[in-house]
């Protein structure tokens, strides 16, 4: 089965006061550097996956650059990651290639470029159509800006565009909310991302939140029913514009859902490069039915060769994630398909879980398909976390490349 292929590049020209990636911003003197060593790891990719137990696919049709900002890397950075992918694995002629921007870091010749090196996606990660909310959050491009790089991307020939919006901004409220989704619709993008802030020690924001404190304007931060309502008049605005829901955050006009995404929720392989960056490959040992392995999240420890994170994948913890990552899309899982990958017993372990969601209202049942209900969209990791039993498996810390 092709793969998809993820390129971390985890630089900013400013950190985002909601971000809880691992992404930084850092000296430029450090890009042609961190560039040789995910170029490295490109041309050694062979040598890793039987390092890691896992087969070795070198069709590709699907890959992802996102970070960070991939496009603060220079021209020749990026064409050089490009080339080396390019020379070691098998580019598929309908693959779908995504490059994460943010806005105001297009320039006419790098949007050239992109279309050159076969990019027909790009993610935009706005955040908010309202100036005042963006800066807020440390955002450096302003609405204006957003609608120049649709502009330029559609010149180029790349309309393929999606646009990130985030519910719970500091200052947002059910007013400009509404005036942000309004814009989008307004763009005619191909699809939208909608992410509710997330509460956590990992960003500044989240932390000062926790806290009770004010810096970074979170006493400005909607409350947690607020956003709730914000996200459900997402659901039915984009809706109504022919944007249609098709996994918790992701919406999309009709033939537009992103490919590379949906690996990750129907559990494709796909490898991951760089920082932070994740991989599930198909198990060599038929013991196991995938191994699953992430770089060091920090550039630090990635740049001195630091450990890797691996871990195999039972029969038992795939069925329990077919069903967690499943359940993230709309259309929801097929209990029937299931059982005849899994088999039946294996299956109706998990009946009880499904019984007791479905009566408290957050899947419902459709013959042999479950799927969440709105209710359920908005409780999705409290139901998730329902189907992950104690699992055997252990990461275990390995040499890095």
């Amino acid at each position: 089965m092709p793969l998809g292929l993820y390129i971390s590049v985890p630089f900013c020209r400013t950190k985002c006061s909601y971000c809880n990636f691992a992404s930084e911003v850092f000296s430029r003197a450090l890009f042609q550097n961190y560039v040789d060593h995910v170029c490295g790891a490109i041309e050694n990719a062979q040598r890793t996956a039987e390092a890691m137990g896992a087969r070795f696919d070198t069709r590709v049709d699907s890959i992802y650059f996102g970070g960070g900002t991939p496009t603060l890397l220079d021209i020749a950075q990026l064409e050089r990651i490009f080339v080396t992918i390019s020379q070691n694995f098998e580019i598929l002629p309908t693959a779908e290639v995504t490059v994460e921007c943010a806005p105001g870091t297009l320039t006419p010749a790098l949007t050239e470029n992109l279309a050159r090196w076969g990019v027909n996606r790009v993610s935009l990660g706005v955040q908010s159509f309202v100036d005042a909310e963006a800066a807020a959050v440390g955002r450096q491009h302003s609405r204006s800006i957003v609608l120049e790089d649709i502009e330029r991307l559609r010149v180029s020939g790349i309309e393929n565009v999606n646009i990130d919006l985030i519910a719970g901004l500091p200052h947002q409220t059910s007013e400009s909310w509404k005036r942000s989704l309004d814009e989008v619709i307004a763009t005619h993008v191909r699809h939208v991302s909608v992410y509710m802030l997330e509460v956590d020690e990992d960003s500044r924001l989240g932390r000062e939140l926790i806290a009770g404190g004010t810096k970074y304007h979170a006493h400005f931060v909607p409350d947690e029913d607020l956003i709730a309502d914000f996200y459900e008049t997402a659901c039915g605005t984009l809706e109504e514009a022919g944007i249609h829901q098709y996994e918790i955050s992701n919406f999309t006009r009709a033939g537009f859902e992103s490919s590379h995404n949906l690996k990750y929720w129907t559990r494709q392989p796909y490898w991951g490069f760089g920082v932070d960056a994740h991989s599930m490959l198909r198990s060599a040992d038929p013991a196991f039915e995938a191994v699953r392995f992430s770089a060091a999240d920090s550039l630090e420890r990635y740049m001195q060769a630091g450990e890797v994170s691996k871990s195999f994948i039972s029969a038992h913890s795939a069925l329990e994630e077919e069903f967690f990552l499943g359940l993230r899309l709309n259309r929801g899982v097929s209990v029937l398909a299931l059982k005849e990958k899994f088999g039946k017993a294996e299956v109706e372990d998990f009946s009880e879980v499904i019984e007791q969601s479905v009566a408290d209202g957050s899947i419902e049942s459709h013959g042999n398909t479950i799927r969440l209900t709105p209710r359920g969209r908005l409780l999705s990791n409290e139901v998730f976390a329902r189907f992950i039993s104690v699992r055997s498996e252990t990461a275990t810390p390995l040499p890095g490349d």
